[in-house]
């Protein structure tokens, strides 16, 4: 991880020069602006993780620099400090968004404490929204995202065993961790385990543990998952693709909670709740002998299903504006604005990578736009043309490819718009009489639209 990266700004030379000395004896980065103005130059131009600003300076004081700081960057920790201080400048320094206010001279001690907490508590405030912007698969008014909600609450109390199925990207990993953080097991730990990424010969290890010496490479005893989510949650992803020889061995242990470590003799107990996922036909895998049927009963009490993103393309806006605003705050980007056009055009898309392409998609787009973000700026951003609702038909004569594809447009262009034309038609950049024709020609019925 780089050093943290310190912007000092102060018009007098030498507090500049005495305390980029003193913060690189820190192993802080600095960076030196003589006035507000330049200060601003060089948020725009690289990352700050800190800053570290004079209020009396000429021409932009350190509060108005401030408040412009804010419009750029709403998160990055400010501490202001002033040899005039007051009451009312420090409020005011407060209100703006400064952490901290200290006054001149400050002590070098005083001033690396106050800086240090700062980082420490922007990398905890960073981690946290990080940590609830992987909540968004679970956003959404549409009645798919409330069924999903509903099971959760109504399952997450209890003790059983959960099967999690869904197409990759649709968030079953997030399904789970909800799970958990609702129900009695909240405190203890969530530990999860994708059984696609364990080589098979390391499975059983990885579960249960081992002792020293039990294989080439096992240098010290280790505790296996198992043991590690006592007393929480255990959290089996992928299942579908764990080895047939294993899954005898995980019933055993799912039916009395006792194991033995490879090349142990000890037997331990663990108080584990299982929760699976998979993106497989389990039945499937099943019908042909590569899941036990027993194991399949007792990992599928309840069963959950995450749906693609095709079956709730009406939760696009909200997605969309959560994770905009999630990788504005990971990134300390200004706030940015989807259109509605920008967001019509992104509801069209195919998005069979699910809510994970999605989210990609979003910090893609805002990465490559300089402003709010317009239909331009997310057609520049795609990899892959527009695609309709129901996804346009592939065979077929082209006159009626052209109106399969017009025709789910100006559906979701209406509803969108909540079924009035004039905007609908604004937004496609038609004349309101021109739309009219282009439904009766297409046999979409207005008044049942929006």
């Amino acid at each position: 991880m780089s050093k943290p990266r310190i912007l000092i700004v102060d018009d007098d030379s030498g507090t500049l020069d005495s305390l980029t000395r003193a913060f690189a004896l820190e192993g802080l980065t600095t960076l030196a602006a003589s006035s507000a103005a330049r200060a601003l130059e060089l948020v725009d131009a690289q990352r700050v993780d800190a800053v570290l600003t004079d209020v009396v300076m000429p021409e932009m004081d350190g509060l108005s620099f401030l408040q412009k700081l804010r419009e750029k960057d709403p998160y990055v920790p400010v501490v202001v400090m002033s040899g005039q201080a007051n009451l009312d400048m420090a409020i005011r320094a407060t209100r703006l968004g400064a952490l901290d206010f200290v006054e001149k001279p400050v002590g070098l001690d005083r001033l690396l404490v106050t800086l240090r907490n700062a980082l420490r508590l922007d990398r905890l405030e960073r981690e946290n929204r990080d940590l609830r912007s992987e909540t968004g698969t679970l956003l959404g008014a549409s009645a798919p995202m409330q069924r999903v909600r509903a099971l959760v609450e109504r399952a997450a109390p209890s003790d059983a065993a959960i099967l999690i199925v869904g197409e990759n990207g649709t968030g079953k990993e997030l399904v789970a961790r909800a799970i958990h953080a609702g129900s009695p097991r909240k405190d203890g730990p969530f530990v999860p385990m994708n059984c696609a990424a364990v080589p098979a010969e390391l499975v059983e290890s990885e579960l249960f543990g081992h002792e020293k010496g039990a294989f080439t490479g096992a240098a010290a005893q280790r505790r296996g998952l198992f043991e590690q989510a006592d007393g929480g949650t255990l959290f089996l992803d992928e299942i579908g693709d764990m080895p047939h020889s294993m899954q005898a061995k995980l019933l055993r242990v799912l039916q009395d909670g006792r194991f033995i470590r490879v090349g142990g003799s000890t037997t331990l107990q663990a108080d584990v709740r299982l929760l699976s996922a998979t993106n497989r036909d389990i039945d499937a895998l099943v019908g042909d002998g590569r899941f036990r049927e027993d194991l399949l009963y007792r990992i599928n009490t309840v069963s959950i299903r995450t749906p693609p993103l095709r079956e709730h393309r009406e939760d696009v806006p909200a997605l969309v504006a959560h994770f905009a605003e999630a990788a504005a705050l990971r990134n300390r980007w200004r706030p940015r604005v989807f259109s509605d056009d920008a967001l019509a055009l992104l509801r069209l898309q195919p998005w069979r990578g699910n809510v994970r392409e999605l989210r990609n998609v979003v910090e893609r787009i805002l990465i490559l736009s300089d402003g709010d973000v317009t239909a331009d700026g997310v057609r520049e951003a795609l990899p892959t043309p527009p695609r309709t609702q129901s996804g346009t038909p592939t065979e077929g004569a082209l006159r009626d490819l052209a109106d399969a594809f017009e025709r789910d447009v100006i559906r979701e262009r209406l509803k969108l718009h909540g079924g009035h034309v004039t905007n609908a038609a604004k937004s496609l950049d038609l004349e309101r009489s021109h739309l009219y024709k282009k439904c009766r020609q297409l046999g979409i019925d207005i008044r049942e639209e929006g």
